[in-house]
């Protein structure tokens, strides 16, 4: 019965479909990077993003308002953080160093992940969590570099942004599923746009960039907003309130599988035969943990039983007096 429960309430395989959409943003990304600031794009689809959920933010913002202030606290991180201030930084270690360093370091992000949920929520991986985490990371180093033994690594500086870039959305996964425990999964999105707009909004002054983008890129920034930025993220947070943050940091490796076929088959690029081998692994690893835990009664990633609410009066049983 168990292992019925469990096969409804996993939602794994949610969280690497959300995954797979971020691998198609490229495809208008790309072309708008190299005629404007990449911050400037970015505040664009939070503008856009604001105004999408606008329907739902005033509700979000109340539901925020008398959460605890772990929540509170969380979502902003989430919004300022692992949306804007991460993205700012991974654009800066590209500009500032080599175009190896911040790809190399966000391989980190998953380890970061499984510290982060370990240190905050509690959970607890299980020594067969191993087979599926080594060959994971593994496959995607050989997916993300052509030359997987001969990567270079440039000056401190673009090293220290990749770093912090990644740690960042580590922390965003991990604090989404802390927010998912209190807010609905559409509130949590709400905020996570509104958070990041008005952080890129002190963000993009700072670096110089404009704050507008010409009238001819919105078609492309609301395309942007609507698929890989809203309907990935409703499903990814969606997901993500049934899913230990252990398991969904892996399950977002997804996106670079995206990505890859993408680039082979939509923009004509070519892979290595070892790309093409980490592609074949992270993909075969990705479905066996999510089946693995669907199916399995002893999951590899063990999650703390919730903290039972307090007990108000009106649910205190009383004694009846005779």
């Amino acid at each position: 019965m168990s292992t019925v429960r469990r096969a409804v309430a996993d939602r794994t395989w949610l969280i690497a479909i959300a995954a797979s959409m971020w691998g198609f943003s490229g495809l208008l990304r790309a072309p708008l990077s190299k005629e404007y600031a990449s911050s400037s794009i970015v505040l664009g689809e939070h503008l856009i993003l604001v105004l999408l959920v606008s329907p739902v933010l005033v509700g979000a913002l109340r539901s925020w308002w008398g959460a605890s202030w772990r929540t509170r606290i969380a979502t902003i991180v989430i919004g300022g953080g692992s949306s804007a201030l991460a993205t700012t930084l991974f654009t800066l270690a590209f500009r500032t160093g080599d175009p190896i360093t911040p790809q190399v370091l966000q391989k980190l992000q998953p380890l970061l992940a499984l510290a982060f949920a370990a240190a905050i929520l509690g959970e607890r991986l299980r020594p067969r969590f191993a087979f599926f985490a080594v060959p994971a990371l593994i496959g995607a180093w050989f997916l993300a570099f052509p030359k997987p033994f001969a990567v270079g690594i440039g000056s401190l500086t673009p090293a220290l942004l990749g770093l912090g870039a990644a740690a960042l959305w580590a922390l965003g996964t991990v604090l989404g599923r802390l927010a998912s425990k209190e807010l609905a999964f559409h509130h949590v999105t709400a905020l996570r746009f509104f958070f990041g707009f008005l952080t890129l909004l002190v963000i993009v002054p700072a670096l110089g960039a404009p704050l507008t983008l010409p009238m001819a890129t919105w078609p492309r920034l609301l395309s942007l907003a609507l698929v890989p930025g809203l309907l990935a993220l409703v499903l990814y947070y969606f997901g993500l309130k049934q899913t230990p943050a252990s398991r969904a940091t892996f399950a977002e490796l997804a996106f670079p599988l995206t990505a890859a076929a993408v680039g082979v088959f939509i923009q004509h690029a070519t892979l290595q035969p070892t790309q093409w081998a980490g592609f074949g692994i992270v993909l075969a690893t990705v479905i066996a943990l999510a089946w693995h835990e669907r199916t399995q009664e002893r999951t590899a990633v063990r999650v703390p039983d919730p903290i039972p609410a307090p007990r108000t009066p009106e649910s205190t049983p009383t004694t009846r007096r005779t």
